[in-house]
């Protein structure tokens, strides 16, 4: 059986498939992605509490250079196979190389409810996975956009929304918050947040499910080699944070969360980035991509199956 938020997801995809009048009201989904956002800070932030070493440093090093590694993997692939041009491959460069907040999450609920061992600072693999890959590729689509007058106009404004994003900013705050006060002296206030994490999980997913299924209709098949990617792609990206966390020696539910993250596509982050950024990108394909086919991928098929591979290899 899958973990039981994941039946929300699937709650919320047959629902707008079936084309439901249910919704979830946009100041609820805010309101839930600020939740959750926060509350995945804050574990982290608590989990750290006390156990700051300098060895975290290099970890946290080898984790970013993942993200800008994997869009050098996936561009190439997304031009030559995929036959994207160069706009969209980078705009899904940066999808793919990005991570998922709520990909993160749900893998984490699965780790806990496995009762697997992860390390404190697997919150913090989702805040520097979150911006290289988002570098790496528009740093590709200048080099061949030379003459887009668009370049010099973006450049501050892609800066500005990359760090101030909502996400970066609770996932970081709430880390920073989370380890100063530890997991008794600020409990007063944390507790209400992190007791009801799978609750507030369960409503986004809902909501995550009602759009996904908005983003497979119509579907365009004409893009097939493409949604094929985003079928394919992220057993093959998982494998790049397998290896990597194993040879990190990190315990086994971290090994599968770095793993997720690194089979994740964002769909907050990198299309509020690439939408300034790459004008000529096809926004609604990578959502489709990433929210509509790979997410699902995910929370349902791919986080128990990198649970089966870890456990292989370990």
């Amino acid at each position: 059986m899958p973990d039981i938020v994941v039946m929300f997801f699937l709650l919320g995809l047959v629902a707008g498939l079936l084309k439901s009048d249910l919704k979830v009201p946009k100041a609820a989904y805010d309101t839930l992605s600020l939740l959750l956002m926060l509350t995945i800070g804050l574990k982290g932030g608590m989990a750290l509490y006390g156990s700051i070493e300098w060895a975290l440093v290099f970890e946290l090093l080898v984790i970013a250079s993942l993200g800008a590694f994997i869009p050098l993997i996936v561009i190439p692939i997304l031009l030559k196979v995929a036959k994207a041009d160069y706009a969209n491959a980078a705009s899904l460069a940066a999808h793919y190389g990005s991570v998922s907040a709520g990909t993160f999450a749900v893998a984490l609920a699965y780790v806990e409810t496995m009762n697997l061992p992860i390390e404190p600072q697997v919150t913090l693999y989702l805040v520097m996975l979150e911006l290289p890959a988002i570098l790496v590729a528009l740093a590709f689509y200048r080099r061949h956009s030379r003459n887009d007058a668009n370049n010099q106009h973006n450049k501050s404004e892609l800066w500005h929304e990359t760090f101030t994003n909502r996400g970066v900013v609770l996932l970081v705050g709430g880390v920073i918050i989370g380890f100063m006060y530890g997991p008794s002296e600020g409990a007063a206030v944390t507790d209400l947040f992190t007791h009801a994490f799978k609750a507030v999980l369960a409503l986004f997913l809902l909501e995550m499910g009602l759009t996904a299924a908005t983003t497979l209709t119509p579907m365009p098949w004409n893009k097939w080699k493409l949604l094929t990617f985003a079928l394919i792609a992220p057993f093959f990206l998982s494998l790049i944070g397998l290896g990597a966390g194993l040879a990190l020696g990190l315990s086994t539910g971290s090994v599968i969360i770095l793993a997720t993250l690194t089979a994740s596509a964002s769909y907050i982050a990198a299309p509020a980035a690439i939408k300034t950024a790459i004008p000529k990108a096809d926004i609604g394909l990578a959502m489709l991509m990433s929210l509509g086919i790979t997410f699902p991928f995910n929370a349902i098929v791919g986080i128990p199956l990198y649970h089966q591979i870890v456990t292989y290899f370990s």
